[in-house]
C-alpha cells in the first residue's frame, strides 16, 4: 500500500482518505455536485496529475475560487479564509469593486493545488495580472459568449473573427473552450498600462464585431443582443478568467481546454473533462505550445479603444436612461 494512503476502519465501514504532499485529503468518494458525474477522488486525480499545466497558469497571481460544498450552490471564494494554513502563499490587495482589502491566495506549488482540491474548489480564476504588478496585465482576453440554445459552431465561427481582427493589425492569439458554451481568445502582450490594454480590448471587439454583425455583436444588455454572440471586452484590469486546464462547475465537470485555431470546428466542451483531459495531455502543454510569443499592442488598437466608452459603464447610462424614460411614461398615463 502507498505511504500517501491512509485508511481508517469503523466497524464495518472502511474509509479512504489520503495524505499527499502533506495534505489530508477527506470523503474522495462522495458526489462532487448534482449532475458532476464525478466524485471528489475525480478532481483530486485531474488536478495533481494536470498540476504541471495548470499550475504555471496560477503562479504569482492572485486567485478566487469557485467551492462547491455538500448541498450548496456553487460560490466564489475570493477572500482566502481564517482557517487556511500558514503556509499558503497569499497577498492582500485594494478591490476596487468591493471597496475593500482583500486577501487572496496565491496558488504556487502541488501542496497548495491539493489543498484546494480538498477544499471542493472546482474552477480556479487567476487575474491577469501578477500580484507584483497590479498594473501591468500580461494578456489581452476576448470572451466569446454564445446566446443560449446556440450551437457551439456559432462561437468558433465569432472566435475566428476576433482572430481575423487580430491578424489586419498583425497581432495574434490562442484560443480555448471557457468549458461552459462559449471560448476565451487570449493575446499575451508586452508591458502595457491596463487603462491601454483596456481600451485595445474594446477596439478588437469592435473590429471583430464590423467583420460581420449578423453574428457577433459588442451590446452588454443582453435584451440588445438580438440573438448575436457577445463578444464581451471587458476582461481588463484586475479581473479574474477561468483558467486554462481549470474544471467548471457545471454538468459533466467539463474542463477549460485549449483548441488549435483549425480545430475550432471539430470540437465542443463537452468533448473535454476531468476524467479525461489528464490522458488528453499526457506530457504535451497545448496551451503553453498555441500560445504565440508577447507582442506589443499595436497603436491603433489603443488610439481606437480610447473613443470606444467602457461596456458596463454605458450600459449602466442606458439603464438609468431606460428606467427614467419608463417612469416618466408611467406619469403621462
Amino acid at each position: 500500500m502507498s505511504s500517501e494512503v491512509v485508511q481508517a476502519c469503523h466497524g464495518d465501514l472502511m474509509t479512504g482518505d489520503e495524505v499527499r504532499d502533506d495534505v489530508r485529503l477527506t470523503n474522495l468518494d462522495e458526489p462532487l455536485f448534482d449532475e458532476a458525474q464525478a466524485t471528489k477522488r475525480h478532481l483530486v486525480d485531474y488536478l495533481d496529475a494536470a498540476r504541471d499545466r495548470i499550475l504555471p497558469e496560477l503562479r504569482g497571481r492572485p486567485l478566487s475560487v469557485i467551492r462547491v460544498l455538500r448541498g450548496q450552490r456553487p460560490f466564489m471564494q475570493k477572500n482566502l479564509p481564517k482557517y487556511a494554513p500558514p503556509w499558503l502563499p497569499r497577498v492582500t490587495l485594494w478591490a476596487e469593486s468591493s471597496q475593500r482589502e482583500v486577501t487572496y491566495a496565491l496558488c504556487e506549488d502541488r501542496r497548495s493545488l491539493l489543498w484546494f482540491a480538498n477544499q471542493r474548489a472546482v474552477e480556479y480564476h487567476p487575474t491577469l495580472v501578477h500580484a507584483e504588478r497590479w498594473d501591468r496585465p500580461t494578456h489581452l482576453v476576448l470572451d466569446i459568449d454564445p446566446p443560449a440554445g446556440c450551437p457551439f459552431s456559432t462561437a468558433a465561427r465569432a472566435a475566428l473573427l476576433v482572430a481575423q481582427a487580430l491578424d489586419e493589425v498583425g497581432m495574434a492569439g490562442a484560443v480555448k473552450t471557457s468549458g461552459a458554451k462559449g471560448l476565451h481568445v487570449f493575446v499575451p502582450i508586452t508591458e502595457t498600462p491596463v487603462e491601454d490594454a483596456a481600451a485595445a480590448t474594446r477596439a478588437i471587439a469592435v473590429r471583430a464585431e464590423r467583420l460581420d454583425p449578423v453574428l457577433a455583436t459588442t451590446e452588454f444588455i443582453r435584451e440588445d443582443r438580438g440573438g448575436k454572440v457577445f463578444l464581451d471586452s471587458t476582461r481588463a484590469g484586475g479581473a479574474t478568467v477561468v483558467a486554462a486546464y481549470s474544471p467548471r462547475a457545471r454538468p459533466g465537470t467539463p474542463v477549460s481546454f485549449p483548441v488549435a485555431w483549425d480545430d475550432l470546428g471539430q470540437v465542443t466542451p463537452e468533448d473535454f473533462t476531468i476524467r479525461n483531459a489528464a490522458a488528453l495531455l499526457a506530457d504535451s502543454d497545448p496551451w503553453a505550445h498555441l500560445m504565440p510569443p508577447l507582442q506589443p499592442i499595436a497603436p491603433v488598437l489603443i488610439e481606437e479603444g480610447r473613443q470606444i466608452p467602457v461596456a458596463r459603464v454605458r450600459a449602466m447610462h442606458e439603464g438609468k436612461r431606460r428606467a427614467r424614460a419608463r417612469r416618466e411614461a408611467g406619469e403621462g398615463n
